[in-house]
């Protein structure tokens, strides 16, 4: 997990008065509020970057004296940051419960990654009891943001009925969408589904496919299925199990 570089503002709206006979001078307050406003956010924005160099320089005390007050002031990608500054333990004593407490403030501004990790600390029981159904709640949040590695967190819940019923559709569904994106455990898992038909009809030219795929994006257990199951193929399915893992990285994963 690395630190990320966006920052939103941190002012999302102004008061508009509605006073007919003080819409001038309103007007005049509300091009003031909104320069003060603009240039509060390029400051923040600047100060945000400037930790976000320093700390991936390892100059973590730098980032945390620039991203502390933007935290305070409400800052999810700040809060993030520093989140993973504590669950990490970088430049600060490793303190979990920090951690969580920052990934919740983030999480609750919708901040996907934040989701992601702190659906990982309920999973791991890392600064909370562990709680499988807490977990799956903020990986379901931040997969739905699209998230590939929340995503693929929660077909592998769906996949052993951990804080759900077992439903290997369900699974198959997340393994998709975060195979789509590139990501190979997904791509490994989803292959293994056509393998033993879980969820999906049984396919081994699927299987052969997205295994090969797997392993091409740095996947070991993507290769050994590859291979395993190309024992079981006739070289016409292997050759076509080969022009539609070619084809699948010619669409970039879509559609296939």
């Amino acid at each position: 997990m690395s630190f990320l570089g966006d920052f939103p503002p941190l002012h999302n709206s102004l008061i508009v008065w509605h006073n007919a006979r003080m819409r001038k001078l309103t007007a005049t307050l509300c091009l003031t509020i909104a320069v003060l406003l603009g240039s509060m956010e390029m400051s923040a924005s600047a100060d945000f970057q400037k930790g976000l160099t320093a700390a991936r320089n390892g100059d973590f005390a730098t980032a945390l004296r620039e991203w502390t007050p933007l935290a305070e002031q409400g800052s999810a990608s700040a809060q993030y940051n520093l989140g993973l500054m504590y669950q990490k333990g970088d430049g600060v004593s490793q303190d979990y419960a920090t951690a969580v407490k920052l990934y919740r403030l983030a999480a609750q501004q919708g901040h996907a990654v934040a989701q992601f990790n702190l659906g990982t600390m309920y999973d791991r029981g890392l600064g909370v009891p562990q709680n499988v159904k807490t977990a799956l709640k903020w990986y379901r949040l931040s997969a739905e943001k699209g998230y590939a590695k929340a995503q693929y967190n929660l077909g592998v819940m769906y996949e052993n009925g951990q804080g759900v019923l077992q439903k290997y559709e369900t699974a198959v569904k997340w393994y998709k969408l975060a195979s789509e994106q590139g990501y190979a455990k997904a791509q490994g898992n989803l292959g293994t589904k056509y393998a033993f038909g879980l969820g999906v009809l049984k396919d081994y030219i699927r299987a052969h496919m997205w295994g090969n795929i797997a392993s091409m994006n740095g996947h070991q257990l993507g290769a050994k299925l590859r291979d395993d199951f190309e024992k079981k193929m006739t070289p016409a399915q292997i050759a076509e199990a080969q022009k539609l893992a070619r084809e699948c990285v010619r669409k970039e994963y879509k559609g296939c």
